[in-house]
């Protein structure tokens, strides 16, 4: 058993410093304490998660390849290319480990959590824990430079005043507590910070507007991927009247599932010109997937525990299903609702502690937030159920430590 297995495998290894996380909380002020307090008590996991440089490394090639396999001309369909030269802030790759290997499960690009896994790591700076935590030195500065990539990118040298941090409905929403910190982090640069429903932009001739303010660049959080429901950002975004990060096209790019079936599909990567090698990665680190239609029906009833389904679109595990617990009525709205199935690739397993005698098994998937190709840093997420949910004792947000 490597040393990771070992780790994960014990309840009562390398606790998290909880006097040093609650001192880190209660630092960014006793509102926000207050808030994620009472909002969000799950929010971080009571134990870390460890990982093998093997399985490091592993994740580091299939981000690449991705990217390099999403980076070829014949990526995306002619006419639909990107207007923006900006990147895309915070893509996550979510990860599965297990005893096969690691499996790519998803990539989202509009992922929440890295300031709060920021707060996180830096709260265990100082512990004893095995092994090293998985992030690029100076985390904050490295956020706030890849803003500011985003604006050259689209902007060059013109001045960079003010940015709004946008979702639906802000104040409602469960990670609110985030957009207070990186609002607090983008002011501490000398930015104008907003944090701001789309619902109420305005547009004008020279630009968008928030109030009597024009917005420089938004920070997208929205799960309407493609902006259909908010038609003045999406007017600004198409006309380059806002620097717009993610943006629609990096989902069409990334996010949408239909690409994960592209990604495993060996002949049609061959025929966009992949190398062998990125191909060989990817069938290796990416469960099979393919699109699902309604004429599969009696084959993916057969196979059906060993899928699991995902709508193209969905989000935050929305409308995904694990096939062993599909009923008929669901699986024939499967068939008809523009899903994806993808090889099941079970989670990790973390034991924990439970009133200091009882053993818990917590499972857990591994976030890699990425920039521009580069990850920045990797957690983890605990949970109980068929998908992550915050709503798990003593799960939530977990450090992730590689260990020799």
């Amino acid at each position: 058993m490597v040393e990771a297995e070992r780790l994960n495998a014990d309840c009562d290894a390398a606790k998290l410093n909880q006097d040093a996380l609650q001192q880190a909380l209660r630092a960014q002020g006793d509102a926000w304490h207050r808030l994620v307090t009472e909002r969000c008590p799950q929010l971080f996991a009571d134990v870390p998660v460890y990982i093998s440089p093997a399985q490091l490394r592993k994740m580091h090639g299939v981000v690449s390849a991705v990217e390099q396999v999403v980076g070829l001309a014949g990526w995306q369909a002619a006419g639909d290319e990107t207007k923006q030269k900006a990147k895309g802030v915070f893509f996550g790759y979510d990860f599965h480990l297990n005893e096969q290997g690691v499996h790519l499960i998803e990539i989202n690009t509009n992922a929440g959590g890295a300031f709060i896994n920021e707060l996180l790591i830096a709260s265990q700076r100082d512990s004893d824990l095995p092994g090293k935590t998985v992030a690029i030195e100076n985390l904050e500065p490295a956020f706030l430079a890849m803003f500011r990539s985003e604006w050259r990118l689209e902007r060059g040298s013109a001045p960079f005043r003010n940015i709004a941090i946008v979702d639906e409905k802000p104040e409602e929403q469960y990670l609110y507590p985030e957009f207070l910190l990186a609002q607090r982090m983008l002011e501490n640069a000398g930015l104008a910070v907003y944090v701001a429903d789309p619902a109420a932009f305005k547009a004008r001739e020279d630009g968008l507007y928030s109030g009597n303010e024009k917005i420089d660049m938004v920070y997208n959080r929205l799960t309407d991927f493609s902006l259909q429901q908010y038609p003045v950002l999406n007017k600004a975004y198409e006309s380059g009247r806002v620097v717009l990060t993610p943006h629609p096209q990096a989902y069409v790019k990334y996010g949408d599932k239909h690409n994960l079936a592209r990604l495993t599909d060996e002949q049609g990567l061959r025929a966009l010109g992949a190398d062998e090698a990125d191909i060989t990665t990817l069938q290796a680190g990416v469960p099979h997937t393919f699109i699902v239609s309604p004429d599969m029906e009696a084959e993916l009833w057969t196979e059906r525990k060993s899928l699991f389904f995902k709508p193209r679109s969905g989000y935050g595990s929305k409308g995904t299903y694990r096939g062993a617990n599909l009923t008929k009525r669901v699986f024939a709205e499967i068939l008809q609702g523009d899903y994806v199935a993808q090889k099941l690739a079970p989670p990790g397993e973390r034991a924990l502690c439970v009133n200091g005698t009882d053993a818990l098994s917590l499972k857990y998937d591994v976030r890699c937030y990425v920039y521009n190709g580069q990850i920045q840093l990797v957690a983890a997420r605990l949970y109980q159920g068929q998908t992550t949910n915050f709503r798990t004792p003593g799960g939530g947000f977990a450090l992730v430590r590689v260990v020799e």
